[in-house]
């Protein structure tokens, strides 16, 4: 065997690994912005209630949260009551839009999910309880909707991905050797 084909193959089988990996880590992004979903899910219920019935101050309701859970949502949380507590006559939505842009920018949401959670915070904090707890349920609905949508079609995407990444590997050996 000529050198010549020895790195035809080394640069195939580089190839296919590379194809595969970036197919199976398609569907691990796919898998995580499902858990990213579920776990924000479960961060609006704790929200709500905390301002419903701790009778929590936004800052306070925001801390308690941030406090029980972790991760990138976490974050956001604790962000968010620690602008809020340093708060210099800004709007909760102005901080809440900025804070979401900036530590969720890198994050498995899409610019749909971003966006959503974002309106969520539009009526936060001016409106009487009643007002927000409704605009709570109604994001919380939203959300569900978005994730059995996503869960109903997670089999068949994951497999779709790293079939693909698989299939491109060898699809693009074949042709360059």
């Amino acid at each position: 065997m000529g050198i010549g084909v020895m790195m035809k193959l080394f640069g195939s089988v580089l190839l296919m690994t590379g194809t595969s990996g970036y197919g199976f880590w398609k569907a691990a992004c796919y898998k995580r912005r499902i858990s990213l979903l579920e776990q924000l899910r479960q961060m609006v219920f704790l929200l709500k209630g905390q301002v419903l019935y701790a009778n929590a101050t936004l800052e306070e309701a925001f801390e308690a949260v941030g406090k029980r859970t972790e991760g990138q949502l976490s974050r956001l949380f604790l962000y968010v009551a620690e602008r809020i507590k340093k708060q210099q006559g800004e709007v909760f939505f102005t901080i809440w839009k900025e804070a979401v842009a900036e530590l969720l920018a890198d994050s498995e949401l899409k610019a749909e999910d971003r966006q959503q959670l974002t309106a969520m915070g539009e009526h936060l904090g001016f409106l009487d309880k009643d007002m927000q707890e409704r605009n709570l349920l109604l994001y919380l609905e939203q959300l569900d909707l978005g994730i059995r949508e996503l869960q109903s079609h997670r089999q068949e995407r994951c497999r779709l991905y790293t079939s693909l990444g698989v299939m491109a590997g060898m699809f693009l050996a074949i042709l360059l050797c």
